[in-house]
């Protein structure tokens, strides 16, 4: 098995900081950077757009992962696109379209995925798992960061785990949600590839320690 990628959410950073927390990210040596994008309807809480995405770009090559908890996607996908993003995955139970939203951001030569929310079931991905790059599994409910792991959703990370074997396909499996030193090694043998890392990595005493812990 290859080691598990660690992509630290800049959800957990300082707002004012940001050109300095995507050159941390770097500097404590994680893969991907994390950006969740959050509109107050589909999820209470409210973070950035594209603008910020566009802008972070200017500070950083790295992987930007972006993450959109909004309603109607398929409107904003191609906007997200050409901001910076590499990646952009949505909820499929937020949108009036998903497999348009899949189409615009694959014209763009950008990767895509699907989101399942953690009090979801299998059916709102299942249709769109041989059209994406990524299937995002949450382990806490959308929305806010630093809330606790709900381990019960490892069985759902193993299943799509199998589904993916069985049928042959392609998608990295994400996971998103109280990730941590402590419990990444259970996340990875349920079939995780990447890690979302909010507060374990930001709130850590040493982050560039704790992504390594990770990446195992």
């Amino acid at each position: 098995m290859s080691r598990i990628k660690v992509a630290p959410s800049i959800l957990s950073a300082d707002f004012g900081k940001m050109a300095e927390a995507v050159n941390n990210i770097k500097n404590w040596g994680a893969d991907w950077i994390h950006c969740d994008v959050m509109d107050g309807v589909y999820v209470p809480n409210i973070t950035f757009g594209m603008p910020m995405v566009k802008d972070l770009r200017k500070y950083t090559d790295m992987f930007l992962d972006v993450h959109l908890m909004i309603t109607e996607p398929e409107k904003h996908v191609g906007a997200f696109c050409d901001s910076g993003a590499d990646m952009v995955t949505f909820h499929p139970d937020a949108s009036k379209n998903p497999l348009k939203a899949l189409e615009i951001i694959k014209s763009k030569g950008k990767l895509c995925g699907v989101v399942l929310n953690a009090d979801q079931p299998f059916s709102v991905i299942e249709p769109y798992l041989d059209k994406v790059d990524m299937v995002l599994i949450m382990t806490v409910q959308a929305g806010f960061g630093g809330q606790s792991f709900i381990e019960d959703r490892l069985e759902m990370v193993k299943k799509v785990k199998t589904i993916k074997e069985e049928k042959g396909y392609n998608y990295l499996i994400q996971l998103d949600g109280g990730i941590s030193p402590q419990n990444v090694a259970l996340c990875k043998n349920a079939g995780m590839d990447i890690a979302v890392a909010g507060s374990s990595v930001f709130k850590a005493t040493n982050p560039s320690e704790a992504v390594r812990a990770m990446q195992i």
